[in-house]
């Protein structure tokens, strides 16, 4: 998160996140504007609203705060954040959830068993993947490349045994 003020005297290093805790502020008022639009909307006989400018000053009130609240986030936050590469395909690769992706190439039996053994071994899908032989390093590099995650192809060699479909 972009530094925009001074941190803590007792934490030199720190970064306060101001603008997504202004975003939560903004959040909070648009939940209590909510709350005055219900509350006004249940007070109003038939069709003759009394409560009708209190209503429509709660939600343009919304819809302006929120619009800024996101233009603020967009400028000064979210642009300014950089991902770290190597963490986030840490977290990709050591996820045993990635072992569902691998179902079309290792049939969904394998795909179990090798998310059992990570469970309990607390190994990679892809080193367990690997150790039995399921399939090669380089097919899992195309398959779990950022390219391939982001827009599947299933370019590999798929599973064909038929007992597992």
């Amino acid at each position: 998160v972009p530094e925009l003020q001074a941190g803590s005297c007792i934490m030199p290093a720190k970064v306060n996140p101001v603008v997504p805790e202004v975003v939560n502020q903004v959040c909070f008022k648009v939940i209590g504007n909510d709350t005055t639009v219900t509350m006004a909307s249940e007070a109003g006989q038939l069709q003759l609203n009394v409560m009708e400018p209190v209503i429509g000053q709660a939600m343009f009130e919304s819809i302006h705060i929120l619009t800024n609240a996101c233009y603020n986030l967009l400028e000064k936050c979210v642009s300014g954040i950089t991902a770290n590469k190597a963490v986030c395909e840490s977290y990709v690769y050591n996820s045993i959830g990635i072992v569902t992706y691998l179902n079309p190439y290792i049939g969904h039996h394998n795909g179990d068993i090798v998310g059992k053994i990570c469970a309990e071994t607390g190994k990679s899908v892809r080193d367990v993947v690997l150790e039995r032989g399921l399939l090669t390093a380089a097919e899992l590099d195309d398959i779990f490349s950022a390219q391939n995650l982001m827009h599947p192809a299933y370019k590999a060699k798929r599973y064909t045994d038929e007992s597992e479909q």
